[in-house]
């Protein structure tokens, strides 16, 4: 009788090959359930970070029977599919012998403008009105929703100005999903006569040459923070041989910012059609929009949106990959968030080489955030004099100044970029009542914080340095003199404690040791100083380089509070 020798999978013939990898194998169960979940969708790694959204959004939580049924399904090591779920805040990884998280999990706002408006005693309240085997309640990072603080969300549903009484209320009545706003959907933005000049340029009205000699006639500079005059990167991209890209940084995570937000909420074609006339300019293979997962509703619009677009032949299926972020602030940075619409962690790279030069995919790669494509379709519809005719304190151009904190209107304000901090306090209709000027976060809590007696300079590009710090997004909050300094640097070195991505020391270590060097009774001044100069030399990316911002500002404007 002859034996037949069982073959190995990993060997030919009679060695000792294994018939299954080493380490956890994956159930038929679980393959059928991922294989059922991911449909007919490819298995590329790319999309592993959209992968571990449906699950998490199936199931409520990630385990370790998922981790290794989409390690087969994409044919990744477990290991890679962990670390790249674990690195994400909004992506819940059970262990073994874990129970998963309770069904309802509610998250409250703790960024400067919430923690001003009660954040801190509205989570207390809840907490103690809730059930911790039915409700999870978490602080979480800005939300973008600062013109209504404080803020929550509950499932995928905020609740804007919240209260304990609201909570309950969404709770009772199963309110999880994002309520969509009223917004100008396709059918009414061409009847206005949108995509004409998308249209116009493509049948050979201009050429691309021309048009982004047009933006650099208008001034427009990138929005998103850096202020890089716009035109002058397409030139870089387009000149470049082979597939060249454009991405869209919609990761609006700068605490204190939400007009991108703002403009997509109700004319998310302007931008649309900004973005597909930057496209065509630079004659990009394909365009990729990355928008933060605290956006829902966004990401709803968005979808339906470009279904639209595709629907009416105005753009091929696919062209536009809208690819959903998970709760990582450091995923702003432009090489960081193409990491993660590779499916990876969203590490900074080094540079160079830039990403004009290797990008997405490691092919030339166009970056530009939501309103400066805003102000592209608009500057190409009504020409570039909309923009840099507008003029103030020797200033060119328009900003959106996203206000919040101590003022009776907070939102979004659009000034002339010129506009001082009184400027901006008067559009948000001055002061609470009751409460006097004190200071204030120019942009974003990388910009730190000024006092109120430096209220004539324009919050502009290039006009703050001179005083340490910048106008970044334009992320505006008031303080008065109810609110302390050194407890707004507190609330904003606990953010960047919270974000950092861990990759470089000084940053790592860096914010860690601030904050608790910033708890202490008095300050050590010198020690502080010294931990800041280390953290801006040697950290990779902006996070570590800009952090100890609302350090030295409070230790120079603000000396009597530590």
């Amino acid at each position: 009788m002859t034996v037949q020798k069982e073959i190995g999978i990993w060997k030919s013939g009679s060695g000792k090959g294994k018939k299954t990898p080493r380490g956890r194998q994956a159930q038929n169960f679980h393959l059928e359930e991922i294989s059922k979940l991911l449909g007919d969708k490819p298995r590329r790694k790319d999309l592993l970070i959209e992968f571990l959204h449906l699950i998490q959004d199936k199931f409520g939580c990630i385990n370790f029977e998922h981790v290794s049924a989409l390690a087969e399904e994409l044919k990744l090591a477990q290991a890679e599919i962990y670390e790249v779920a674990t690195f994400y805040a909004h992506f819940d990884v059970i262990k073994e012998g874990e129970l998963p998280p309770p069904p309802t999990t509610i998250r409250v706002c703790d960024s400067l403008s919430c923690e001003l408006n009660g954040a801190q005693s509205l989570l207390n309240s809840i907490l103690g009105a809730t059930n911790s085997s039915e409700v999870r309640v978490l602080r979480a990072p800005c939300m973008g929703r600062c013109d209504t603080a404080p803020v929550l969300e509950i499932g995928h549903n905020h609740i804007d100005n919240a209260t304990l009484e609201k909570t309950k209320r969404a709770i009772s009545k199963q309110k999880f999903l994002p309520e969509i706003p009223p917004y100008e959907g396709f059918e009414a933005y061409k009847s206005s006569g949108g995509y004409s000049t998308l249209s116009s340029y493509i049948t050979g009205s201009a050429t691309n040459v021309e048009i982004e000699d047009k933006i650099a006639k208008s001034g427009l500079r990138g929005l998103g923070g850096a202020g890089f005059p716009a035109g002058k990167k397409w030139s870089f991209v387009r000149n470049a041989i082979g597939t060249k890209y454009l991405a869209v940084n919609g990761d609006e995570g700068e605490p204190g910012t939400f007009k991108d937000r703002f403009y997509l909420e109700r004319t998310p074609h302007l931008f649309l059609e900004g973005m597909l006339i930057a496209a065509w300019a630079i004659n990009a293979d394909k365009v990729f929009i990355y928008m933060r997962d605290e956006y829902p509703a966004v990401l709803k619009i968005l979808h339906r949106e470009i279904a639209h677009l595709e629907n009416s032949g105005l753009i091929k299926s696919g062209y536009i990959d809208l690819r959903r972020g998970a709760g990582a602030y450091i995923c702003g940075e432009e090489s960081a968030m193409i990491e993660s619409i590779e499916g990876k962690r969203g590490l900074p790279r080094h540079r160079p080489p830039y990403v004009a030069q290797s990008g997405i995919f490691n092919m030339p790669t166009l970056v530009h955030n939501i309103e400066t494509l805003y102000w592209v379709a608009r500057i190409c519809r009504e020409g570039p004099e909309i923009f840099s005719n507008v003029k103030k304190n020797g200033r060119v151009g328009l900003r959106s100044y996203s206000v919040s904190g101590r003022v009776k209107t907070p939102g979004v304000h659009l000034l002339p970029s010129g506009s001082t901090i009184m400027d901006i306090i008067s559009a948000a209709g001055g002061m609470l009542e009751g409460h006097i000027f004190m200071g204030y976060q120019p942009g974003g809590p990388s910009s730190g914080l000024l006092p109120a007696t430096i209220n004539d300079v324009p919050l502009d590009f290039d006009t703050l340095q001179e005083l340490g710090t910048f106008i970044g997004s334009a992320a505006v909050v008031i303080l008065s003199e109810h609110d302390s300094a050194r407890d707004a640097a507190l609330n904003m070195l606990r953010f960047f404690e919270d974000e950092s991505c861990g990759q470089c020391t000084p940053c790592r270590v860096g914010c860690e040791k601030a904050v608790k060097l910033m708890t202490k009774k008095h300050w050590d001044k010198t020690l502080l100083s010294d931990l800041c100069q280390t953290m801006v030399d040697a950290s990779i990316c902006g996070l570590g380089q800009a952090a100890p911002n609302a350090i030295l500002s409070t230790l120079k404007f603000f000396p009597d509070e530590v």
